[in-house]
Parts: structure tokens; sequence; C-alpha cells
């Protein structure tokens, strides 16, 4: 007995040692800065890393630390999130700011050290500052260890393909001023695939992003979208995709010739170069159902070129009309989770809590004798269950927890909206006594591994809505969606509890509702909020605080000594 508990331990010995010899330290240091770059004929000032937009593209290995060295160079506080990252006890690291950080400010520096474990696929990170992240962004590779590959053939090349928008104006300057007269915020003039606004905008044409590709081959395409406020449309003419897998999440392999993508949302596809010699437009246009809500309705575009290509004229594919939804809803509702894919994780059956959230906009006092630009001459304001967040200022959330703190933060989140009414009926829209809500920095307690189901539904006050909801330090199920008010009843039998999405950020469908379930198994403080920031400025968020486990391997360790100062 002794002899095979010793060869038992030899042998989990050596697996950990394979383990960490195969796991590396990733370093690297973002100098965050002013940058002049030249768009639409005209030079603009911008807050980037390392002067390139997008930023540094980090390409790591599951199991590896990254260690990111901030210098903050720039005229604005700054904080970083690692979007989709899990933070497995290193919830100091994550990044967004007043919740589990206070910003760098001017002047300063501080160093993001986290270990990336039980993730592959693409990911991003971005500033957690007001709409520095317009600028500040990039995408995060997670490959897979040495000696383990990917479920799907292996591609001859891949791309990164970052889509954002594009202000002439300071993005900064436009929310800043948008909260302080409670209007609507100046919307986006325009879009970019990796930086750059594509030869359908003036002069762009010298500047389009041109991706070279061999008859024949197949490409592993790294979709992100970066944008502040807009969901896309992606096509590429000519070519059809298969979807591999979404959030850093492999997928069951889903054949298509159009994707949609929520902001924070990623999508990886396979894409065959099996078309004849020529330029092929990738295209990006958006998808919006605001009615109303004024927007760029252009297309941003990269050039997919043929090797040996003679061509010079581009084909542009056939785009979804900006409103279609049932096309959005086809892609986001089919895609399901790969049951086979290292790190697949089933979704847990019993529930522990259930939770239903509505998600969407409203307005606060514009103060007395005061008038404010919102609809009613009120402020715009935006909220989860009506409790519209407010970020503190003294204190992190997540200092105050484990601190214990108090003064901070108050623990009234409720698990159902204190104010029940016909949540898509159009008839409530401008209904004063559902519109009003207030400001408060309230959180919802839950212990550790405690699993809860959120219904997250759509309201029509003031208008109705896509919503990307998405959630830090965690990814969870996507057990169903659909349109109108949930009904538990009814919708309860189109759960797929078998082989759902995971994603980490889902698109509450218009007018309609989602289904997620989580199971809450990382200490510490996490932001559950709308990825439009234009309704995160508004205050449409939560904050989970997920209790201590009791056991060194469930416990948050203490932070870091240089966690910057409020």
């Amino acid at each position: 007995m002794a002899r095979e508990t010793l060869l038992f331990l030899a042998w989990g010995l050596a697996l950990l040692a394979s383990s960490l010899a195969s796991a590396s330290i990733v370093e690297h240091s973002f100098i965050v800065k002013n940058l002049t770059v030249e768009k639409f004929c005209e030079r603009r000032v911008i807050t980037a890393v390392n002067g390139s937009l997008p930023g540094p593209l980090l390409r790591v290995r599951e199991g590896d630390t990254l260690i990111i060295h901030v210098c903050n160079e720039s005229p604005y506080n700054v904080t970083l999130h690692w979007h989709g990252v899990f933070q497995k006890l290193s919830a100091w690291a994550d990044g967004p700011e007043y919740i589990t950080q206070c910003p760098i400010q001017p002047g300063n520096k501080y160093t993001y050290k986290f270990n990336i474990t039980d993730q592959e696929g693409t990911l991003w990170w971005h500033s957690h500052t007001k709409w520095l992240r317009a600028t500040v962004y990039g995408g995060l590779v997670i490959h897979p260890r040495k000696g383990n590959s990917y479920p799907f053939p292996k591609p001859h090349k891949e791309f990164p393909v970052l889509i954002g928008e594009w202000w002439n104006a300071n993005p900064m300057d436009v929310i800043s001023e948008a909260l302080r007269t409670g209007g609507g915020p100046n919307s986006s003039d325009a879009y970019t695939i990796n930086g750059q606004l594509g030869d359908l905008y003036p002069c762009s044409k010298d500047k389009t992003n041109k991706f070279e590709v061999v008859q024949g081959k197949t490409y592993l395409l790294r979709i992100i979208n970066a944008a502040l406020n807009n969901q896309f449309f992606f096509k590429v003419a000519n070519h059809n995709m298969t979807v591999v897998a979404i959030d850093a999440s492999y997928t069951v392999p889903y054949p298509t010739d159009v994707l949609i993508l929520a902001p924070g949302q990623t999508v990886d596809v396979l894409m065959e170069a099996s078309q004849p010699l020529g330029e092929y437009y990738m295209t990006a246009t958006p998808y919006t159902n605001a009615a109303g809500v004024p927007f760029a309705n252009t297309s941003t575009t990269a050039i997919l070129v043929y090797k040996n290509t003679t061509s010079t004229s581009p084909i542009l594919p056939p785009l979804p009309a900006f409103n279609d939804t049932p096309t959005a809803h086809k892609f986001s509702s089919n895609l399901t989770g790969l049951t086979s894919a290292r790190f697949w994780v089933p979704p847990v059956l019993e529930v522990d809590e259930h939770m239903l959230m509505t998600v969407g906009l409203g307005l606060i006092s514009c103060g007395k004798n005061a008038t404010c630009l919102g609809p009613l001459n009120q402020s715009l304001a935006a909220s989860i269950s009506n409790f519209s967040f407010q970020l503190p200022t003294k204190r992190s959330i997540l200092e105050a927890h484990f601190f214990n703190l108090s003064g901070i933060y108050n623990e009234t989140f409720p698990d159902f909206p204190l104010m029940p009414f016909d949540y898509t009926n159009p008839n409530n829209s401008f209904n004063q006594s559902l519109l009003m809500t207030t400001k408060s920095t309230t959180v919802k307690r839950v212990k550790f591994n405690t699993t809860v189901e959120i219904v997250f539904q759509d309201t029509s006050l003031i208008g109705i809505e896509n919503h990307p909801m998405h959630i830090h330090g965690f990814d969870f199920h996507v057990l169903a969606q659909g349109f109108g008010n949930y009904d538990p009843n009814v919708d309860r039998q189109k759960f797929n509890l078998v082989n759902p999405q995971k994603r980490n950020t889902i698109g509450v469908p218009v007018g309609g509702w989602a289904v997620i379930r989580i199971q809450f198994n990382n200490p510490g403080v996490w932001i559950l909020h709308c990825h439009l920031d234009v309704h995160l400025s508004w205050g449409l968020a939560g904050v989970f605080v997920v209790d201590n486990g009791g056991t060194p391997s469930s416990t948050l360790p203490p932070p870091p000594e240089d966690l910057p100062k409020c």
C-alpha cells in the first residue's frame, strides 16, 4: 500500500512538473500616451498604447503567467481590463476602475500579473475608464499548451480582426458632455478594422488593411468587436465561414455566411480561400434596433487578396439591413458548445438562486429648477431592475470587501424587480411611474460555489434595444433566449442543458430575454454590466461579491503592494 502511495505521489509530482515546464512568463510594457493619427483627411490626437491603434496583440499559451507593466503618460486616469480572463484568485488584476482597483493616475505606474488557466481562444484587453477604450484596446490570443492541438483542422495561418469605432472628436469629451447635459452622446462618425477605416471612407484607400491568402488554404479569423456602442454584422464577399469558438469557448462547428458580434464578443471562424483569384471585401456594418437613435449607417472594410491576383477591384458582399433582427437572432441562438473540447464544463443542474434582471433605460432627476436634455427634461439613465449603478470614489469595492470597510457600498440589490410590470409593452415606454430611478452603489453577495440562474429581460422604457451583458471573472451557459416577456411556464421548456453555448457576453435580444447560469466559484468582486459603454456610463451595471470558500485554493490573497490609491 505504501509503495502504491509513493508511486501515486511520484506520478502526481511528475505531472505537476510537466505542467509547470509547459508554462511561461509572458511580460510586456504598456506606455499609455497621446498619439497623433490621420483620419478623414485630418490629424487628431488620441490616447493609445505603445503608439499604435489597436494596441499590442498579446499572444500566450494556456497556463502562462501574463505580466503587464503599465506606465500612464496620458492626461487621463487609466485602468486595463483583461476581457474574459477568469482571474482565478487574482481579482486584484481584473481592472475595472473603482470595482477592483482605483485608477492609475497620470504619471503613475502599475503592474498587472495573472495566470491564464483553463482557457483557449480569442479574448481581448481594453481600458475600463469611461470612454477611453475607444482607442485603448487590443487582442489577447490564448494558444493551446505545447503538445495540445485545436479541436479542428490546423489552419494555414490566422488573422486577428478587431472592429472599432471612430469619432471625429475626443470620445472622453463626448461622454463628459452627454453626462453634463443629461442627453444622449454624439454617435461615432465611422468604424474601423484593425484601426483603419477602409476605402469606402474619404482619404482611406491607401491605408486599407489587406490580408493575403493562398488559394485552397484555410485560415482562422479571430474577430473581436471592440466598439463602444455598436453591434456589427460581419461578412467576407463570396466566402462562407465556419464558427469554431466564441468568447474563447469552442463550439460545435457552425457554417454561416454572416456573423453578428455585440460589443465585447469574439468569434473565431475557419474560412477556406476557395474563390477565383481576386480581391474580396471583408466588411463590418452596424446592426441596430433602437428607434430614433442616430448612428453612422456606413461600413468599414478590409480586403482579402489572393496571392498572384491581378485584380484591383474588390467585390463587396450583399449586406443585411441595419435592423435585420431575424438574421442576428438566428446566428446568436444557433450556436452550441463543443462538449468534447478541453475545458468544456457542463451547466450545473441544481440551481441555488434565481434572479430576474430587467435591463434598460430610465431617467434620473435633473435637479430642482434645472432642465436637462433627456426625455421629459430629465437626465438619461440606465439600470438593472431600476437600480442605476454608481461607482464609488474613495476606495474600490474589492478593497472595501477585503478589508471590511463600511460606507463604500450596500447589499440591497434585489433578486427580482421591485416593481413588476408588462416589460416589453410599448405603452409603458414613457410611463413616468416606471421611468424614474436613483443612483446607488449596491451589490449582491453570494457564497462561494453558489450557482445562480439569471433571466435578463429587456424593457420598452424609452425604447427597446439589444443589450450585450458581460460579466467579469466567469463564463456562463446561455440556456435559452427569445422575444417578449419571459414566461417560465413556457420558456423553461426551451432550455438547452446538454450543450449550451458558453460565453462571457450575451446580446439580450431586442424586446426579449436571455437565460444564463453561472457558478460563482472564484472569490472576489465582479461587475456585471452592459457592454454598450453609453449604457454603462448611465448606470446599467451591478456587482457580485463572492465570499471566500474557506480553503487556500478558494481564498482571495491580499492586494499587491503597488495597487493604485484613490
